[in-house]
């Protein structure tokens, strides 16, 4: 059992869940929900605040500020509170009132965009008002995460050598594109030593990230209303757009036989099914994706019935746009486990 006396010393790396009895496919998950913070984030804040130390931008007395839809703020605020420095996460009303508080509790001021830009949206807004506070106080640090190569380092150096480790004959590997950062370096450390892995990014429809046209979404953690300074498409071998509707089916399915994620793992498990029928990979195949955090903090939004009809009154929940009925015949019953 580890005893630690700083949050960075604690890693999860080996809980994986095999998703075959709730969908019929061969396709497992990668839980990061046991990181401190509660979500893969951590490993992120962890080595740009780090980085951040080594070259002298940040130094006591230094104010953290980023701009961040939930997670990654949660993260920085654990490790602020544990290494003695001020921070201020700037956010929009998609913030998760639970994790706004769990924010707050470690010291950190939370600012809460609600007007977006015209053109660049909430994000951009959030970005515009990061940008006047520094520009006003040399204290405030701003790590940038859109931007920052030590995002997708901390996934180049961890996240994928524990899942080449775990799955030596991994076939397809997919991952939810938000900031990129775990795309990114998750993609490039499998080109360098496993360029047989296919490398699926999973998007929202509306986000902007791979050319799309940009759309409001409610559920954050995947998509974003700005294409991704890290974002490189060389590395990445297809892209599957998921819908609100399809991300919230599969949360409810998963829930539904006990297992409780958020929103950005519904919309890879949604984008990894669909990808899989559409092309007809079945049980010969060994697939993986990635669930960047626990559902708990998503009751008051995708668990709650009264949420979704506020945000999704009139829409038609039929049956999601991968079909079950389609991979099962090519599937393989799981095994049953020994007594």
């Amino acid at each position: 059992m580890p005893v630690i006396s700083d949050p960075l010393q604690y890693n999860a790396e080996d809980v994986y869940v095999d998703l075959r009895p709730t969908f019929g496919q061969r396709l497992y998950l990668k839980y990061e929900g046991f990181n401190f913070g509660g979500s893969i984030k951590m490993k992120a804040a962890a080595e740009m605040v780090m980085a951040a130390e080594r070259s002298g931008r940040l130094l006591p007395g230094s104010t953290l500020v980023e701009s961040s839809s939930g997670n990654l703020g949660l993260a920085l605020s654990i490790i602020a509170a544990s290494r003695g420095y001020g921070f201020v996460c700037v956010t929009d009303a998609r913030c998760n009132p639970a994790v706004r508080s769990m924010m707050e509790l470690y010291g950190t001021r939370v600012h809460v965009i609600t007007t977006p830009d015209p053109v660049k949206g909430l994000l951009g807004a959030r970005i515009d008002y990061v940008q006047s506070l520094c520009a006003e106080d040399d204290r405030y640090v701003w790590l940038n995460q859109y931007a920052n190569p030590s995002n997708w380092t901390a996934h180049y150096r961890r996240t994928a050598p524990a899942i080449a480790a775990a799955f030596p004959d991994l076939d397809v590997l997919f991952v939810g594109a938000g900031t990129t950062g775990t795309l990114m370096g998750c993609a490039r450390y499998f080109r360098e030593h496993s360029p047989e892995v296919t490398i699926v990014a999973v998007d929202a429809i509306g986000s902007v990230t791979f050319g799309g046209p940009a759309t409001p979404r409610m559920i954050p953690g995947v998509g974003t209303s700005l294409r991704p300074p890290l974002l490189d498409e060389s590395y990445v071998d297809d892209v599957v757009h998921v819908s609100e509707a399809d991300t919230i089916q599969a949360c409810h399915r998963m829930a539904s036989n006990g297992f409780l994620f958020g929103g950005s793992t519904g919309t890879v498990v949604s984008g990894a099914l669909r990808w899989l029928s559409a092309n007809r990979r079945g049980a010969e195949t060994t697939a993986l994706t990635i669930a960047p955090d626990l559902g708990e903090r998503y009751l008051d939004s995708i668990y709650s019935e009264t949420w979704l009809h506020d945000h999704y009154d009139g829409e038609e929940w039929g049956p999601p746009c991968w079909d079950l009925r389609e991979i099962a015949h090519d599937v393989q019953a799981p095994p049953t486990p020994s007594t």
